[in-house]
């Protein structure tokens, strides 16, 4: 076990030798004694102050990442992982399945975001298999026929890759002499605001949206807005980049992984269609709002980099449309 290494280590507040040491246990699968350093590195952090936390939040990544599922559950408590690259539940679903983890899991929200993590990489799920579980994300777990192909992040042990989804179309430039009247939208902007909390509450980014009476090109004027590039984009586009931008933590936030992506999506889409009445709203709800709503990619000619989620959103049948302007540049 070589405990007593591992407190002089910890002693010592030496970070490159528990570095070493957790590369060490990982490669002889030495998972009880991964958890060990995590919980005394943890302790040391919590009763004597010691900067300790980064091992211990490595030891947590890489037994939710790379562990036996029984391991890897001991992680996947609701309370682990508040500093990893990624929230351990989307961390744990890249090599573990839900029927894996599942009997080795407290009956808690964190099981619930490993389902829909585990559903979102194409396992199967039953509605049944996560019945007893607290309704923190009260959609379907199963995917439904309307919905996009979401971008999968890869963790590795060398850190993670979170891909941007594709945005088609030519950017055309346009010119933009009125506005809209603007439409008081509390639910549409608590919506907004809520899938880019990350990006503006624990990053330095900014967020607005505004809702006219007119179409797309009104919408973008009641935002300051005189000259642009646009392009007119498939829901399913639109879709998967709402998601993506509700997943990420922008550039300085902590990552909230696609499981709450995908809700913050189903939310806002609520909100453009007034779907909240009854909710989780059905297929054919969605399918008709989305029937009325054509989608629009845009940006000021700004230099691209940063994050973005820059969408223009129009009810054809309303007469009314929605404009959002967010980036991340820090």
């Amino acid at each position: 076990m070589n405990d007593e290494r591992l407190d002089e280590l910890i002693h010592g507040v030496d970070l490159d030798g528990l570095v070493r040491m957790i590369d060490e246990r990982c490669s002889d699968h030495d998972w009880a004694g991964l958890l060990r350093l995590r919980d005394r590195c943890s302790a040391a952090t919590r009763e004597t102050g010691r900067q300790l936390w980064p091992a211990a939040t490595l030891s947590e990544y890489r037994l939710a990442l790379l562990a036996p599922p029984d391991w890897a559950a001991t992680v996947l408590d609701g309370e682990a992982g508040r500093f990893t690259i990624g929230p351990l539940s989307e961390v744990a679903a890249v090599h573990h399945t839900w029927a894996e983890l599942a009997p080795h899991l407290p009956p808690a929200p964190v099981a619930l975001f490993v389902a829909h993590e585990r559903a979102l990489r194409g396992e199967a799920i039953s509605p049944d298999a996560i019945a007893h579980l607290p309704p923190v994300l009260d959609i379907p777990v199963t995917l439904r026929p309307w919905e996009p192909d979401y971008p999968a992040s890869t963790y590795t042990e060398a850190g993670a890759e979170h891909p941007t989804p594709d945005m088609s179309g030519v950017l055309d430039s346009v010119t933009i002499t009125e506005s809209g009247e603007v439409i008081d939208d509390d639910a549409t902007e608590l919506a907004v605001r809520q899938l880019l909390e990350a990006w503006t509450a624990s990053s330095t980014g900014r967020a607005e949206v505004v809702c006219v009476e007119g179409d797309h090109l009104a919408a973008l004027g009641a935002l300051g807005v005189r000259s642009a590039r646009l392009a007119e984009i498939p829901a399913g586009e639109a879709l998967a980049r709402l998601a993506w931008a509700g997943a990420s933590g922008g550039a300085k936030g902590r990552r909230r992984g696609m499981a709450i992506g995908r809700f913050s999506m189903w939310w806002l889409l609520g909100a453009l269609g007034d779907l909240y009445d009854e909710w989780p709203p059905t297929d054919d709800d969605i399918d008709e709002l989305l029937g009325e709503l054509r989608w629009f990619r845009w940006d000021a000619h700004e230099p691209e980099g940063g994050w973005r989620l820059q969408l223009v959103v129009e009810n054809v049948s309303e007469g009314v449309a929605w404009a959002i302007n967010a980036g991340d540049d820090a």
